[in-house]
């Protein structure tokens, strides 16, 4: 539906003593490239908090295959399967520069009003902005 491609170089912070990435650094990772996801299509994570919506992970599951390494400039896959309601589902895949599948990410958000903290319907102006880029991509 909707797809991005975000490139990220692996810092010396983001390794472990053996210089692979370390697992915990896979979820930054997905943050990273949903943001620039969003902000593609014209909105920021700003914006909605400025409008009173939080986006809380409810639910994150990864996979691996291969880890990636100290000094390797990420290729990170971002796709949005299907329009948003309550929730918004992010699927991500890892590529090294040989373009090898390293690993394999979901996250499920939820929208949530930052004053009731209550789960609430993704704003219209977001799905308007999805429904005019998903096409583009």
């Amino acid at each position: 539906m909707l797809n991005h491609r975000v490139f990220y170089r692996v810092c010396y912070a983001d390794t472990d003593q053996m210089g692979y990435v370390y697992y915990g650094n896979y979820a930054r990772f997905y943050e990273i490239a949903r943001v620039e996801t969003l902000r593609h299509i014209g909105v920021s994570y700003k914006v909605l908090e400025e409008a009173g919506i939080g986006l809380p992970v409810y639910e994150n599951y990864s996979k691996f295959h291969a880890p990636a390494l100290y000094d390797d400039l990420i290729r990170i896959d971002c796709s949005l399967l299907k329009m948003p309601s309550a929730r918004i589902e992010f699927e991500y895949k890892i590529y090294n520069p040989l373009d090898v599948l390293l690993h394999e990410g979901r996250t499920t958000l939820v929208f949530m009003d930052l004053v009731s903290k209550k789960v609430v319907k993704a704003p219209d102006w977001l799905t308007k902005a999805i429904l005019i880029h998903k096409k583009d991509d």
